[in-house]
């Protein structure tokens, strides 16, 4: 099934942020205060971060709408944290200290875990929309719950995805990270037994060219984007595909580097018929559909699935706030009686294990790529 990426028709200008602030002061009543993290200047991923916000504020403003919070404005309070550890930790302290009943949000996942560990130490609920590590936390909190899905969840479907397609010897570019170790990790376990290899090239000390002469030594029949975007994963595409050496060799970029607009702009058809994981149902239901045209209209073009994942992060914290109050110990033992339709499907959370927070288990998965004869349109190869 093909889902058309096109622009919209509609030129109205997004509200910012200052206009949904304002909104909800004017609602009437002492306003409920949520912290957001998200990434909003590099070297964060600032495209990501866009959608993020534009998926809380579009919840914050829908609640607020219907009367808010027992007729309380539902207010944000957003943080950058230009996927820097240390000044998430901070952000989370100053957010704390200024009462927020929770904290939501953050995309990338080494942030997200700094930010759930001071969270957890301060007994401030954490709901995370789009970091994906297992390893959030390092040990069970109550403080801590997830929409998103674990990354073993996801990259064990694209693992399985990669076999299923003849793909038994992969290469990794990697770059040093705990969520890019993760990965590996997970690919290598499910892989081995299953008759496949994984080959790490470490980008930091091969050049774009060295990587594709390591790629041919290798016999490699996939290359996995474990790296930063743009950088080095728009040059690495570039030189894979000028190589005709490697005319066969699937790219793919499970970390979902391809599922943004800038990707598609810098690259054009370079970028397409890459392979990357979304967290979105094969069909929108009613409500998604409706959340999809405001986000899109909100965006002013397609809205990905982090947008998705910050409306459904607002809207189940709203849903507690309404049923359990804005005492945080309230909230934070809540989390396993959490029903909320989401946009992307029921959500509730329970413990799964090996994962240390309160998990929605699990968020819909797809693997899609980019149309190669129109990227702007992105194909489902595979659907979880």
């Amino acid at each position: 099934m093909n889902t058309p990426m096109n622009t919209p028709t509609n030129t109205q200008s997004a509200p910012s942020a200052a206009e949904f602030t304002e909104r909800s002061e004017g609602s009437g009543g002492s306003p409920v205060r949520l912290g957001a993290l998200v990434p909003l200047t590099r070297p964060g991923w600032v495209e990501a971060g866009r959608h993020l916000l534009a998926g809380l504020e579009l919840a914050v403003s829908e609640v607020n709408d219907a009367g808010g919070i027992d007729g309380r404005p539902l207010e944000l309070a957003v943080r950058d944290t230009a996927a820097d550890p240390e000044r998430a930790a901070a952000a989370v302290d100053e957010l704390a200290a200024s009462g927020v009943a929770a904290i939501a949000g953050e995309y990338h996942s080494v942030v997200a875990r700094t930010a759930a560990a001071r969270a957890h130490a301060l007994g401030v609920p954490f709901l995370c929309s789009s970091a994906v590590l297992d390893a959030l936390v390092d040990e069970p909190s109550e403080w801590v719950a997830r929409v998103a899905p674990a990354q073993s969840q996801g990259w064990r479907a694209y693992a399985d995805f990669l076999l299923a397609g003849g793909r038994h010897r992969i290469a990794v570019a990697t770059q040093p990270s705990v969520y890019w170790a993760s990965g590996t990790r997970i690919l290598r376990d499910h892989l081995t037994p299953r008759g496949g290899s994984v080959v790490e090239l470490d980008t930091n000390t091969l050049t774009p060219e060295a990587l594709c002469d390591a790629l041919v030594d290798h016999g490699a029949t996939a290359l996995l984007l474990l790296v930063g975007h743009p950088e080095p994963a728009m040059p690495i595409v570039r030189a894979v595909r000028d190589d005709s050496r490697l005319a066969d060799l699937l790219i793919g970029a499970p970390a979902g580097q391809p599922e943004f607009t800038g990707w598609a702009t810098t690259l054009g058809r370079d970028g397409a018929g890459i392979p990357f994981l979304r967290y979105l149902p094969e069909h929108l239901g009613p409500l998604g559909e409706r959340v999809g045209k405001e986000l899109h209209q909100h965006l002013g073009e397609a809205p990905s699935f982090v947008a998705f994942e910050g409306w459904d992060t607002v809207t189940v914290l709203a849903e507690v706030l309404r049923s359990h109050g804005t005492d945080r110990e309230a909230i934070a033992e809540s989390w396993p009686r959490v029903a909320v339709e989401g946009a992307r499907g029921p959500i509730r959370f329970s413990r799964t294990p090996g994962i240390n927070v309160w998990q929605w288990a699990w968020a819909p998965v797809q693997i899609v790529d980019r149309d190669p004869a129109e990227p702007d349109r992105f194909r489902i190869l595979h659907a979880g």
